[in-house]
């Protein structure tokens, strides 16, 4: 019998993380082990979901995502940041490309990987805070160089590691580039789309023999949890980060990480 109840739940843990500093995967990972949840089609479930988040992203930007599509022809700006965009995709795609089975097959089935990432990611959101500040340079999204997109892709390439967090590692790196914590957050969004659609669906592609009537079942429903939860979090967030730091998630990560030590074995 499929477990809908456990599915809703994951859908909601990854629809409200996706896009925190804290890993969606990571937290998906451990709340479906700790849930006993049964339906992940070999780690599927937990990657395809995400697939929601990335329709939270295009909804929520749908009329900017529409502006630029009207303007990209005329308009050299929103060329030069899409072109930013794929440049920062490419890494990660890349690596995860390369190694996607051996991602799957070792690191995903260890509590312990998820929660030292954890704890060194709070570690550098910590760090990232209270270290000397960093001279601002970019402040406006489209405005981000070819070298701060590099340096977000390469940082992202880190979230391949289950419980490192996309949206955390992205962030870092383009406010260690010299991005504000606003535009990096928002580039980090729309980082999203590319990132999340390539992901999920090579996911599915590679398990599609896997898969069953109640898994697809179970992954259309968490998938639209994850998108309507994602939604609410990602205008939460954009209104955080206009007046706070990230210490709290760095804090929360630690404590998250030495938790999953202690009881997670």
């Amino acid at each position: 019998m499929v477990e809908w109840w456990k599915i809703i739940i994951l859908g909601a843990v990854e629809g409200f993380t996706e896009f925190l500093p804290i890993s969606s995967t990571g937290h998906l990972l451990i709340v479906a082990k700790w849930l006993h949840f049964q339906q992940d089609a070999g780690g599927t479930f937990e990657i395809f979901i995400q697939l929601g988040a990335m329709l939270a992203v295009i909804g929520y930007y749908a009329r900017d995502l529409l502006a630029q599509a009207r303007a990209v022809a005329q308009d050299g700006k929103i060329r030069r940041f899409w072109l930013n965009i794929l440049i920062a995709f490419l890494p990660a795609a890349i690596m995860g490309l390369l190694l996607h089975s051996w991602i799957k097959r070792v690191l995903f089935a260890s509590p312990a990987v998820i929660a030292w990432a954890f704890i060194i990611g709070g570690l550098v959101l910590l760090a990232v805070e209270w270290l000397p500040k960093r001279l601002i340079t970019t402040k406006d999204t489209v405005q981000i160089t070819q070298r701060q997109a590099i340096f977000t892709g390469l940082a992202q390439v880190l979230a391949l590691v289950p419980g490192v967090s996309r949206s955390g590692a992205t962030i870092v790196g383009a406010m260690l580039s010299g991005v504000d914590r606003a535009a990096a957050t928002r580039f980090s969004f729309y980082l999203a789309i590319p990132t999340l659609l390539a992901a999920t669906g090579y996911d599915l592609l590679k398990s599609l023999d896997q898969l069953t009537s109640n898994d697809i079942g179970g992954l259309a429903l968490g998938m639209i949890v994850a998108m309507i939860t994602a939604w609410i979090s990602i205008g939460w967030l954009l209104r955080y980060v206009a007046n706070h730091t990230f210490i709290p998630f760095g804090i929360y990560r630690i404590v998250a990480g030495v938790l999953i030590l202690l009881f997670l074995r």
